[in-house]
């Protein structure tokens, strides 16, 4: 599984280069952009193909999910310890953890969550710059969640995760700091396949 998370901000030809991904196999979308409003997330949803929506995970905005024909919704990691989550239980939820134990404790509401960072961030400086997640995933013991890595991933790097016990990876500045988004895209798949 791949996943894409969108930038913060917008960015020039985003929704564009999002419908061009989900014609090269994109899996889903994590929309998230903390800084829109209301109708500047309307505006951005409608301008992904309709026939994707239902592979779009809403990180704000929840009650547009109606109007857009999805039921994925993820919570930060400080919305899951505050139960945020609990009146979505019944639609497809994830969250994201920064430990392989609090991973392990999770129950089976949540369908994947992603761990991070794995390697060193593309759009985080200095961040992950010592992480040793991609060895402790060896403590995994949690097969009710699928585990997603995230962080630094990359179409050089991208193996080495595969051959670790991880259900999928997410990617965000491999994709959004590129030039060729779709290329990077298109190599990271070619990876996942093989």
């Amino acid at each position: 599984m791949i996943i894409v998370i969108t930038p913060e901000e917008i960015i020039q030809n985003e929704t564009e280069i999002i419908n061009e991904l989900f014609q090269e196999g994109l899996d889903l979308l994590h929309v998230r952009k903390p800084f829109i409003n209301q109708d500047e997330m309307i505006d951005f949803i409608q301008k992904i193909d309709s026939d994707f929506h239902h592979q779009l995970v809403l990180h704000s905005h929840y009650q547009l999910a109606n109007n857009f024909n999805t039921s994925r919704f993820h919570f930060r990691e400080i919305d899951r310890r505050n139960d945020l989550f609990k009146s979505f239980a019944e639609h497809i939820i994830s969250t994201s953890v920064h430990d392989i134990k609090t991973f392990n404790e999770l129950n089976e509401d949540w369908e994947y969550a992603f761990i991070s960072p794995v390697f060193q961030s593309i759009s985080k400086k200095g961040y992950g710059e010592n992480s040793t997640i991609l060895n402790d995933i060896k403590n995994r013991n949690n097969s009710n969640v699928k585990l997603i890595a995230l962080g630094g991933i990359n179409e050089h790097n991208i193996n080495e995760v595969l051959d670790s016990e991880i259900d999928g990876v997410a990617l965000l500045g491999a994709i959004w700091k590129s030039d060729e988004p779709l290329n990077v895209f298109k190599k990271c798949k070619q990876n996942v396949l093989s």
